[in-house]
């Protein structure tokens, strides 16, 4: 048989045939005077074999471990690594599914936010904040949370959009007062003021210790995106913050 015929009969393309020569799988048949490979049926069985086990998901290197094997003790620790591997994916399968029906319910209900997908969590806090406001502040904001859903890890990610669902009442106040300060001075009045208001809005636990510039390359992208009055209300805001969380630890002691 010519690369063409046993292609055919075994059921591959005789790029396949040339692919596992080249990889070692099957010998190179013996060739005619023409120069041609002539193929047995030794050739067909082996290469049929080799199909089985690459359908099955084995990779070349495991398909090339089982041929070498001839009493099958490697085809058995194969085939049982390879249903764990398959039992893995199928739970990652399953949970991906289980998000996806979640996200079309919600999705059939008009409650899929712009910046979905999101998680459950985010996608309850972008509900209680209402329609998105005209405000750039506003698409800023909800940008910066959607990254956040991605990036932080679940159980903080949790925990810190639960600390963000008071805030809803004070958000438009919030965005209006930031977007005022887009062309100003950090010095200008109305830093305090945004911050002031900020501040109000956010619980005790949200007073976190900023890292220092160049120190974190998500905060410094923040930072970096909003113009420097903002930037100055956003910090003093987290100051006053801490500054509040201090005084009621003192005075529950």
């Amino acid at each position: 048989m010519r690369i063409g015929e046993i292609a055919a009969l075994v059921g591959v393309t005789p790029r396949a045939v040339r692919h596992y020569h080249q990889s070692g799988l099957l010998p190179e048949p013996a060739r005619r005077a023409n120069g041609y490979r002539e193929y047995g049926i030794r050739d067909a069985v082996l290469l049929a074999r080799i199909r089985r086990l690459t359908e099955l998901g084995l990779g070349l290197d495991e398909v090339r471990g089982v041929l070498a094997d001839d009493e099958g003790r490697g085809l058995v620790d194969v085939l049982q690594e390879l249903e764990e591997d398959l039992a893995r994916q199928e739970a990652v399968i399953r949970e991906r599914r289980e998000r996806l029906h979640a996200l079309l319910d919600r999705a059939r209900g008009g409650l899929l936010p712009a910046e979905g997908p999101v998680s459950e969590e985010l996608g309850e806090l972008l509900a209680g904040l209402g329609p998105a406001p005209d405000s750039p502040m506003a698409a800023k904001d909800r940008e910066i949370l959607a990254l956040l859903d991605t990036v932080v890890p679940e159980e903080e990610r949790a925990r810190l959009m639960g600390l963000l669902h008071g805030t809803a009442e004070y958000a438009h106040e919030v965005y209006a007062r930031f977007d005022a300060l887009a062309g100003a001075e950090p010095d200008d009045p109305r830093v305090a003021e945004a911050a002031g208001v900020l501040a109000a809005c956010l619980p005790d636990e949200a007073g976190i210790e900023l890292p220092a510039e160049g120190t974190n390359r998500l905060a410094d992208a923040f930072f970096g995106d909003l113009a420097p009055a903002q930037s100055a209300a956003v910090r003093l805001a987290m100051r006053l913050v801490q500054e509040r969380q201090r005084q009621r630890q003192e005075e529950d002691r």
